[in-house]
């Protein structure tokens, strides 16, 4: 009965975790890696083959962005989540693969002129249809068998359409324990979707900590701030870009968007046109416009009743053509642009940087987290110049957060959540946050009574014993002058990892077996140790 941790493990994002137990291996989450980070996203520090279950939280990328390519390196068994998380990965799947496609294609146009060798895409649109073939689901508070030994619940996390906290019930040899994995916590107060879940008793809390350390800022009213960086911009003759996921946030923002239409907020332009442009925003609105029974809160449900599209208002547009993207950059009407990816490491949005961030009568407005390395997070901290498709760029938009508007619980959210849990859980493992964060975050627990850590990454903990298998790897956060392993270490390196396992899998194997396999590696070592 061990848990290994595979990803977001003093980083925010890449999320993976792993459940051993009756001889089943059971992974949560199989996220990308975002931003900065010495991980390549290609390596898979365990064999994708040997994993027999996977659970998913929701279906953002950096939970379940390497689905595919887990697929595509031998894994074949189900992939578990609830109903809309379900629905939203099969479009979002087939979005990261059409940009990992499109990346290794925009890559080998360039290589091919310098001489370089071809680069492969870190999956491809039929590794994510094989993905998606996979996908079963179970609604909200449904208890099901995953294995033997194993059942699960999933929980409202209020974070996103679908998002879950998963409570899963081990038993083995005579031993059973309760874990709850937190997935992202959600926000309070935020539209359409409902309140995250507070639950009340678990023997293991896997708990993120994005915000773990700071508070938001709530004595604004959202859609007032909004109208206002709107207003002002629009005044100037600018245009309004917001980067913002095209599954969450985007509806989100459409959402407050249609409010200050409703009030009529915004009065320089009061016709405003407003463009989503991304091809997966598109879909993901349709579903939000779907079938949300047993999904969403009481208002939205109410709206629903009354036929109100709670996404839809005059002037909006959904573009879906590159022709219509390239479009409103070439048009001189002030507008707002919508589009992705939320952190701008990828997608159509940094094509709207390239020609917004010179123009100081242009705003860029974030309205989500931004995890360190990323353009995003580069802009927020007051880069004044940045490289975008092989050319400099000025920074002289202004640059804008939509505080608040978060769709993670803040520190004090946090708190008042593992606060509900009575006993206090035998352990919690501190995930999905910056190092000092988790740390940090661990710190006030280990204050208030709890046991509580943040684990390393491949680190490996024994749930049955209640104690520490084996470490993991530290994080050490490289400077800025530092430059990226190789990709050839990096293989190296996740194959020694791999090694590793292997010598896990095969404790109380035959002494002269052991014997063996330990020579070898020990010939290894003495040639390769200079």
């Amino acid at each position: 009965m061990k848990l290994s941790f595979f990803g977001a493990d003093k980083t925010v994002t890449g999320s993976c975790h792993c459940l051993e137990i009756g001889g089943k291996r059971i992974l949560i989450d199989c996220g990308l890696q975002q931003g900065a980070g010495d991980k390549d996203n290609s390596l898979l520090p365990f064999s994708p083959g040997s994993i027999d279950y996977v659970l998913v939280t929701h279906a953002h990328i950096d939970h379940s962005g390497r689905l595919p390519l887990l697929v595509k390196q031998g894994y074949s068994g189900p992939i578990i989540a609830t109903r809309l998380t379900a629905q939203l990965l099969a479009v979002m799947l087939r979005d990261s693969a059409h940009i990992q496609e499109s990346d290794a294609a925009w890559g080998n146009q360039k290589g091919r002129r310098a001489g370089l060798p071809l680069l492969e895409p870190l999956y491809t649109l039929a590794d994510a249809e094989s993905a998606i073939s996979l996908l079963q689901y179970y609604d909200y508070n449904q208890t099901f068998e995953v294995c033997p030994g194993v059942t699960a619940e999933f929980f409202d996390a209020g974070h996103l359409l679908g998002s879950a906290m998963i409570r899963m019930t081990l038993r083995e040899d005579g031993v059973e324990k309760t874990i709850v994995f937190s997935g992202d916590i959600g926000n309070i107060n935020h539209p359409i979707i409902r309140d995250p879940t507070y639950l009340d008793s678990a023997d293991y809390v896997v708990m993120e900590t994005t915000y773990g350390d700071r508070d938001h800022q709530q004595e604004k009213d959202y859609t007032e701030e909004l109208a206002h960086m709107i207003d002002e911009t629009l005044s100037r003759g600018g245009n309004v870009v917001i980067p913002a996921f095209a599954v969450g946030r985007t509806q989100e923002i459409l959402f407050h968007i249609r409010e200050i239409k409703e009030k009529n907020l915004v009065r320089s332009v009061p016709d405003f046109p407003v463009y989503v442009d991304s091809p997966l925003a598109r879909e993901a609105t349709d579903i939000f416009s779907g079938d949300l029974r047993g999904y969403t809160d009481e208002e939205t449900s109410a709206l629903a009743q009354q036929g109100v599209n709670i996404l839809k208002f005059d002037g909006l547009h959904l573009t879906q053509t590159i022709e219509e993207s390239k479009f409103l950059n070439q048009d001189p009407t002030p507008k707002v642009i919508l589009s992705a990816s939320g952190m701008c490491d990828a997608g159509r949005i940094r094509h709207h940087l390239k020609h917004n961030l010179w123009r100081p009568e242009c705003t860029i407005v974030f309205v989500g987290f931004q995890a360190a390395g990323s353009l995003g997070r580069i802009l927020l901290d007051g880069i004044d110049r940045v490289k975008l498709f092989g050319e400099e760029i000025a920074v002289r938009a202004k640059i804008k957060r939509l505080h608040g508007l978060s769709s993670h619980a803040d520190r004090t959210a946090l708190l008042r959540w593992i606060n509900t849990y009575s006993p206090k859980p035998q352990h919690v493992f501190l995930v999905h946050g910056e190092a000092a964060v988790a740390t940090g975050f661990g710190e006030t627990l280990r204050q208030a009574g709890f046991s509580a850590h943040a684990p390393d990454y491949t680190e490996v903990y024994d749930l049955a014993a209640n104690a520490l298998v084996q470490a993991g790897i530290p994080f050490v956060e490289k400077k800025k002058s530092a430059g990226k392993d190789s990709p050839v270490y990096q293989r190296l390196w996740t194959i020694g990892q791999q090694l590793l396992e292997v010598i896990r899998h095969n404790r109380g194997g035959a002494n002269k077996d052991l014997a063996k396999f330990a020579d070898q590696i020990k010939a290894l070592i003495e040639k390769w140790d200079r």
